[in-house]
């Protein structure tokens, strides 16, 4: 194992993938010359030129105009939107084509497509650079969603939405990306739709994802002070999503709590809740409680930022509510 950031595995997944398959290319704005607007694609531009490497205009609907129509002629394009915000601006590409032609076609074409986009809070970038949009993105048929952790995670999950036929949106966090965290030397790829169990536990089931992870598992590590035990799960993948591992969760601590910096209101832990209530509803001993951002615009003001967005103490006290 080599201990790296986030940055640095997804920028190793990308040369890894284009390295083995030639069809793999880049493209979006600043991925070139500049290396990315994180510095993810740093140095692949001077290894595998600007036919590989292809900066844009500043069209968000033209690149992922670019992304689908290459991706219909059988290459796999990794295409950058420079904000989940920005994505807004080519939802007509994403969600009435890309993720359309398959089905449409009676599945004779495919659309082998990644969109990489950062998303959520934390650089008071405000309400139009902080956003976090995956739960729009998990009710359109036709699109995976991948929103990983760790570096770990990160790598492994590139490079498995890479090969996959079906159009990905790839969402990072924007204060992800200098993590550091352990990756294998050798080669490897995470299934998509298969969760982990980060920390395991018999009290309260606690899933999150993405950032938010962090918060969960500093209010996991307080609340043992407490005697308060707390199996925190990672599902990786927003859709498909591994809802076994969270059933199985559930029938084991019989509480469950979804902590997610998406807005409350019909958020990712909505979806997870309703699932949970229809399937398994029996086991719980206590209310489902969602721990989520306010439903306001996010705000500049670093303090006022955060307020919106959950931490571990709002995650601690949501637990300890599920409790009661």
């Amino acid at each position: 194992m080599k201990e790296i950031t986030y940055r640095e595995a997804l920028r190793e997944a990308l040369r890894e993938e284009m390295l083995r398959d030639e069809n793999v290319f880049i493209a979006g704005e600043d991925v070139g010359i500049y290396g990315g607007a994180y510095a993810v694609t740093k140095g692949l531009y001077e290894e595998f030129g600007e036919e590989r490497v292809k900066d844009t205009p500043i069209s968000e609907a033209a690149i992922v105009g670019l992304g689908t129509g290459a991706a219909l002629i059988g290459l796999r394009p990794v295409i950058e939107i420079m904000y989940i915000d920005f994505t807004t601006l080519a939802m007509d590409q994403i969600v009435n084509q890309a993720a359309k032609f398959h089905y449409m076609s009676g599945g004779n074409v495919k659309v082998p497509w990644v969109l990489r986009t950062q998303g959520g809070a934390g650089r008071s970038g405000a309400a139009q650079h902080s956003q976090s949009l995956e739960s729009w993105f998990v009710h359109i048929p036709g699109l995976k969603v991948i929103a990983p952790s760790t570096p770990y995670d990160a790598k492994g999950l590139l490079k498995s939405a890479i090969r996959d036929d079906n159009p990905v949106i790839f969402v990072e966090h924007k204060m992800l990306y200098n993590k550091k965290g352990p990756v294998p030397e050798e080669e490897y790829t995470i299934p998509i739709g298969k969760g982990i169990i980060v920390k395991e536990g018999k009290d309260v089931t606690l899933v999150s994802y993405s950032k938010e992870i962090d918060e969960a598992m500093k209010a996991a590590y307080e609340l043992q002070k407490e005697g308060i035990d707390v199996e925190v799960i990672d599902p990786r993948t927003l859709k498909p999503m591994d809802f076994e591992l969270i059933f199985e969760s559930v029938k084991k601590t019989s509480h469950l709590v979804i902590a997610e910096e998406d807005h409350y209101t019909l958020g990712v832990g909505a979806e997870i809740s309703a699932k949970v209530s229809e399937e398994v509803i029996e086991y719980l001993d206590g209310p489902i409680i969602r721990v989520a951002a306010l439903d306001v615009p996010i705000p500049a003001a670093r303090k006022l930022e955060k307020r919106v967005i959950p931490d571990a103490t709002r995650i601690m006290d949501g637990i300890r509510r599920s409790l009661e």
